[in-house]
């Protein structure tokens, strides 16, 4: 590529609890593009949580993204499509790379047909997760319940 040109690098997620997981996840995207590479991150539909994981996220959408595109290496943040048209969201950013996160290998085997830029799997990060966030502060408010809140409530004000 020319030196003007930018490599773009997609990457994608819920950032529900966002964390530092999160943040190295997006540092090292970005650096897939190298010195030159512009981030764009598909930030999930509250009602694409609530189909993939049978709950509603802790915060809405538009707070999620406007979080995601505070972050230094992001250098924007879009909502995803609401009927999950992976697609589309291809078609509208047209990345040379897609790099996706430690659980998001069945997401890798569907992209890998269907479009024409690396698709790259990252690593974990930390042992934090969004769901160990949950259950740690479920425990502390519920010492004594042993289970988690059921997938349906939605706990948002």
């Amino acid at each position: 590529m020319s030196g003007s040109q930018r490599v773009r690098v997609l990457a994608a997620g819920c950032f529900d609890l966002l964390h530092y997981g999160h943040l190295r996840y997006l540092e090292e995207a970005k650096k897939l593009g190298g010195d030159n590479a512009e981030l764009i991150v598909v930030v999930a539909r509250d009602s694409t949580i609530a189909l993939k994981k049978g709950r509603p996220p802790l915060m809405k959408e538009d707070y999620r993204r406007a979080l995601v595109e505070a972050l230094k290496p992001v250098d924007r943040a879009i909502l995803g499509e609401t009927d999950m048209d992976i697609d589309g969201v291809i078609r509208e950013v047209n990345p040379d790379i897609i790099a996706l996160g430690y659980d998001q290998g069945e997401l890798a085997d569907l992209l890998r047909g269907h479009t024409k830029a690396e698709v790259i799997m990252l690593k974990k990060y930390e042992e934090m997760s969004s769901s160990v966030i949950r259950s740690l502060i479920y425990c502390k408010w519920n010492p004594t319940s042993r289970e988690v809140p059921s997938a349906g409530q939605d706990h948002r004000h």
